[in-house]
């Protein structure tokens, strides 16, 4: 057979997302504060949109009387703005996934050979993240520190004293307050404040905590048992070595040239700023999507945060003024492509609202035990369970749980943290959230005796006996996830603290 161009027709049965379907599914994914920039741009867009009650007023800079259409006008619009609309307007439900499979380029590829879908999923992820991940992009210098502040502490006071000192660290690990001026405005006495600052120098990084240079060095020579009195004497003369003074330096710290050098060696390999490490100032705070009060009678009451979700209407009257002006067909055309993009918009987002609401109510039903009584009753959840009580696709839930939050009485959650992945109970009933297992641990761990460490087999017993069946390395790996050191780790913390 030869080969050479020729020209073939094919029929063939395809999806195709139009761009309002696309649209869709990119209003899903957003918050309510993206959902509020969305609306601005719209706003600019289309100038029958306005924000408002459909039934209030106009007004006119001229009169400042209110302008109202007359009855035939409002029928009329009414008539318009209610074309299109489908008689079941069910919360939307897109499967995307269907759509990618069975798409035709009409390229001569085949279905599903493009990686098209992934143009419209914004942020969605099929995996609920735990609650490390919130708003912020890393662990910030203060968080890192308040996670140790638990298992080194020796009693609650020193505990909260020390995280008030946490507090008041700048970005690169330093104390730049008078100690003294936080004895007095905790009404301190000047001893329990210099302990709850050794508490906090015996955290890592080590180095945070010092009030000076020579401090934070001193601290990490410490640390590296090397401050002998040579390197002491010359760590309290680093502005010697600043002005390049050297041989006087040595004459001070009374050692040779090659331990002179090794000295010098030692001292480059401390971090002058260890606070820099980490991430700077915490991320803003996060305004909740979905509100969660409880109920008089004991149920939930779900309801999405108006003050971050503005309300889109026609402008009536507007459009009856440039209807009255549009002349020729092309205006005509125009006005009704605005009057339409107008219309899908409002139920677009009508039914992103009903979505979201439905999505949040089966969560608050699915986990009315951490709400009752904490993340220690969370249960574990996946986005397929949820999915199938509540009769949408998978892909669906996963976008309208990420970048949006709820708030209730125990703070402001990401929804992707009611999702997570269980371990078996002792009793081989149901199973527990990763979430409350690393509750549990915390919680064993901010108790245990100072002279009796926990290693991770006797945590694993523990476990056991409040009914989490863990293996040893389940249990060390979420003790490091919570940032709690090993059991040595903290021995040395609380020993250090107990001398100082």
């Amino acid at each position: 057979m030869a080969l050479g161009p020729r020209l073939d027709l094919r029929q063939s049965q395809s999806l195709v997302m139009t761009p309002q379907l696309q649209q869709a599914i990119k209003l899903l994914a957003l918050s309510n504060l993206e959902i509020e920039t969305f609306i601005g741009e719209a706003l600019d867009a289309n100038p029958l949109l306005d924000i408002g009650t459909p039934a209030a007023p106009s007004q006119t800079p001229e009169q400042g009387e209110p302008v109202r259409a007359t009855a035939l006008e409002t029928s009329g619009v009414d008539r318009l703005i209610g074309e299109g609309h489908a008689a079941d307007d069910r919360p939307l439900d897109i499967d995307t996934t269907a759509l990618d499979r069975d798409r035709d380029t009409g390229d001569g590829a085949g279905p599903g050979d493009t990686a098209w879908g992934a143009d419209v999923r914004i942020g969605a992820t099929e995996d609920g993240p735990g609650i490390d991940e919130r708003a912020s992009l890393g662990h910030t210098l203060a968080e890192h520190l308040e996670a140790q502040v638990g298992a080194a502490a020796r009693d609650a006071r020193t505990a909260a004293v020390a995280r008030y000192i946490i507090g008041q660290l700048d970005d690169a690990g330093y104390l730049t307050v008078a100690l003294d001026e936080i004895a007095a405005d905790l009404a301190l006495d000047p001893g329990e404040a210099a302990r709850a600052l050794d508490l906090v120098q015996s955290l890592d990084p080590t180095g945070v905590g010092a009030r000076t240079l020579s401090e934070c060095i001193a601290l990490q020579a410490r640390e590296a048992d090397r401050y002998d009195p040579a390197m002491a004497r010359m760590i309290a003369n680093l502005d010697l070595l600043a002005r390049g003074e050297l041989a006087r330096l040595k004459r001070m710290c009374g050692v040779d040239d090659e331990d002179f050098a090794d000295m010098l060696a030692e001292l480059r390999g401390y971090d002058p700023k260890p606070g820099l490490r980490f991430g700077g100032e915490p991320s803003a705070a996060v305004t909740p999507d979905v509100l969660v009060t409880q109920q008089a009678d004991g149920s939930w009451g779900i309801a999405l945060n108006q003050a971050t979700l503005p309300r889109l209407i026609v402008n009536r009257g507007y459009y009856v003024e440039l209807k009255g002006g549009c002349d020729d067909k092309a205006s005509r055309a125009w006005l009704a492509d605005r009057l339409a993009d107008a219309n899908w918009l409002i139920k677009a987002l009508d039914q992103r609202q009903k979505t979201i609401l439905k999505v949040a109510t089966e969560l608050v039903k699915r986990q009315d035990g951490f709400f009752r009584g904490g993340v220690a009753h969370l249960r574990p959840l996946t986005l397929r369970t949820v999915a199938e009580a509540i009769g949408m696709h998978e892909s669906t839930v996963s976008r309208v749980t990420s970048n949006k939050f709820l708030h209730c009485a125990r703070g402001t959650f990401e929804l992707k943290f009611f999702f997570g992945s269980g371990v078996a109970s002792a009793d081989g009933e149901g199973g527990a959230s990763a979430e409350a297992v690393k509750a549990a641990i915390r919680q064993l761990i901010d108790a245990e005796d100072p002279k009796a460490i926990l290693s991770d087999d006797t945590l694993v017993d523990l476990l056991k006996t409040k009914g989490f069946e863990l293996a040893r390395r389940t249990v060390a790996k979420y003790r490091e996830a919570i940032g709690l050191g090993s059991s040595v780790q903290r021995r040395r913390q609380k020993a250090l603290a107990g001398v100082r």
